[in-house]
């Protein structure tokens, strides 16, 4: 397998910039995943690894080894597109074992035969592989090109939202399969999605790509836990976090901060930390963005001391538990709650934040100041590095 590295990459589509400066260096035999939201760049940047696309300015790298000159048949990646790119006139088999067949990486029948099983039987699909693709439904298209892949034994497997058209009982099954394949088989794997469980639950490690940038790049915990921004923040996470706008007050001993519900003053106090407490006597913010996770929201729908007032604006249930958004006045803020709850819409809820797993964030610039006891996801995230 191979180290793929991308130094300076540029890319634009007419007046489009779709990569702006990507440099990336997933190691060798890594279950690396770029992850945001749709136009963000990702499948551009497998399609410069791959060479279907050419950059305008940078450098791919297989282990050192410049591959922009290198077309693509010769790069030996396998790519599992999200339009499936399957043969039409070919079985189901016979799609899997074209790479096979080709001249470049000729193999043996049998060889090709036993790949192909295994393959079929990790994809669930034995029963499909006379079939034609036009005797496909979506998802057995998609399982198909996974499996086309799979026989393959390539420098690295590009990725390109596998699971999208899968069914939701086989995408959860799929993401424990995908990940324990790519370990057994010792493999370099670069992903995309933009389904935030996807890229948590099968990233080595995460890039954060937006508007052609990276963002961050980091391990699921590093991202989830120390966004660099809002915008990270906000994309990490089901339902997303909550950010409110906070003024702060108070010395290097005792902080406070005060939010606006509506019209109305809501004051605070911050929980001890010597992070945090020395972080905001280093920088004396007026005003910051308070960022809270919905699993961090207590509620009552009676008054209670340390709680404040709001409106219920909706109740929904989201399978395993529900959601309850909250009208503030100028914001809405969510929090999770169990199945079952008989909820009136318009009713009053009663809030209180959890602050000892707060974030905070530059009002201005929105970028990450501090969160509560940060040196202890630090330190984790340098265990797992030494790991």
């Amino acid at each position: 397998m191979a180290r793929i590295q991308l130094q300076n990459v540029k890319k634009a589509f007419g007046k489009v910039q779709a990569l702006d400066g990507i440099s990336l260096d997933v190691k060798d035999k890594e279950f690396f995943v770029l992850f945001g939201p749709a136009g963000a760049g990702k499948t551009t940047i497998l399609n410069c690894i791959a060479g279907i696309a050419m950059p305008d300015e940078g450098v791919v790298k297989f282990d050192n080894d410049v591959m922009n000159l290198i077309d693509p048949a010769h790069r030996n990646v396998a790519m599992v597109f999200e339009n499936y790119a399957l043969y039409p006139q070919m079985s189901v088999y016979d799609n899997m074992a074209s790479a096979l067949r080709s001249k470049l990486y000729k193999t043996d029948e049998a060889e090709i035969k036993e790949r192909i099983m295994w393959a079929a039987k990790t994809m669930k699909m034995e029963n499909l592989l006379e079939r034609l693709p036009s005797q496909l439904s979506n998802g057995q298209k998609q399982r198909v090109a996974m499996g086309r892949a799979l026989v393959r034994t390539p420098n690295v497997f590009l990725m390109d939202e596998p699971l999208a058209h899968l069914d939701a009982k086989l995408r959860n099954a799929m993401r424990t399969e995908l990940k324990e394949m790519q370990a057994n088989l010792g493999s370099t794997c670069i992903y995309v999605t933009h389904d935030f469980m996807e890229a948590m639950a099968l990233g080595d490690r995460i890039a954060i790509i937006n508007e052609g940038k990276i963002v961050q790049i980091g391990t699921g915990d590093e991202i989830y836990y120390m966004p660099c921004n809002e915008f990270t923040a906000q994309l990490m996470g089901d339902p997303q976090i909550n950010i409110v706008k906070a003024e702060i007050s108070g010395t290097d001993k005792e902080y406070s901060i005060t939010i606006k519900v509506n019209g109305e003053d809501v004051v605070m106090a911050l929980p001890s930390d010597s992070g945090v407490y020395s972080k905001f006597s280093e920088i004396n913010p007026d005003v910051v963005d308070l960022g809270i996770r919905p699993q961090n929201v207590k509620y009552s729908f009676e008054p209670k001391d340390g709680y404040f007032k709001a409106t219920v604006y909706s109740y929904e249930s989201i399978g395993n538990k529900s959601v309850i958004v909250a009208e503030c006045g100028d914001y809405q803020l969510r929090m999770i709650a169990p199945n079952g709850l008989n909820v009136a819409i318009d009713s009053e809820v009663y809030i209180r934040f959890e602050l000892d797993h707060a974030i905070f964030f530059d009002a201005e610039e929105k970028t990450y100041i501090v969160r509560y006891d940060e040196a202890s996801f630090i330190a984790l995230a340098a265990a797992k590095e030494e790991e």
